[in-house]
């Protein structure tokens, strides 16, 4: 059944007309009216129970679209751990492959973070912009992969404003991804519940001052074998292990 984010209050028998993005999508797949689809509204623009909606399509116009809400499903497809992702930016579409296979692999949040060996440096509007084509394709990713929670992607920062800020202060595991002498297997780590954070670099990894930085905030470097991924593979070779 198509599922579309929604991200408005949703209550079962009432009637409501789809955001502009999910009725361009039902547009798209030419549903008509009585389809049914799975509705959910993700947690970030709107309040309400979890999980998901039954809906039946009513109205199909020229430039709207209209659904009656169904029975709730409180239905949850979130990974076991909940793991907070904080990534050097990759260069060209390596990034959206990385946030979109995040997403899907059940990432609770994802920070891009601009590193000193960052190919792709983001300022002012150009960093709005990809910040928002990076959301749009996590929530495309959680249409597609049966997920609920849509994660947030946060505004890109450097290593140093993360680390000051509220997101860096939080309590939780800090997982460093790193090639350096004594790093430890990441799955002897796993045995360890509650939040993580999991940091890992760009191409070329962090810099050896950028290390030392996570380190004495906590980060606990980690290794994945004795092969050298690429930055958006170890990223999410991690995720996939805590999933």
């Amino acid at each position: 059944m198509p599922r579309f984010y929604c991200p408005v209050d949703m209550v079962s028998g009432a009637e409501l007309e789809l955001p502009a993005g999910a009725a361009r999508h039902v547009q798209v797949l030419r549903l008509q009216p009585g389809d049914a689809i799975t509705l959910f509204h993700g947690g970030l623009e709107a309040a309400g129970p979890r999980g998901e909606f039954e809906a039946r399509i009513t109205h199909m116009g020229r430039s709207s679209v209209r659904a009656e809400v169904g029975a709730h499903q409180a239905i949850e497809r979130e990974a076991a751990w909940e793991v907070h992702l904080v990534a050097g930016i990759t260069a060209n579409e390596r990034m959206d492959w990385l946030v979109e296979k995040a997403a899907e692999l059940g990432a609770a949040s994802i920070t891009p973070l601009l590193a000193e060996r960052s190919v792709l440096k983001l300022k002012g509007e150009r960093a709005d912009k990809k910040r928002a084509h990076w959301q749009a394709i996590a929530i495309a990713a959680c249409e597609q992969c049966g997920r609920n929670r849509v994660p947030l992607v946060a505004q890109a920062l450097d290593l140093s404003d993360w680390l000051a800020g509220p997101a860096g202060a939080a309590p939780a595991q800090r997982l460093l991804l790193s090639l350096r002498a004594g790093s430890v297997p990441l799955k002897t780590r796993l045995a360890e519940a509650g939040p993580a954070v999991f940091l890992s670099g760009p191409e070329g990894g962090l810099s050896p001052f950028e290390e030392e930085a996570a380190l004495a905030q906590g980060f606990v470097p980690v290794g994945l074998g004795p092969r050298v991924l690429r930055a958006e593979t170890a990223a999410l070779a991690a995720l996939a292990l805590m999933a």
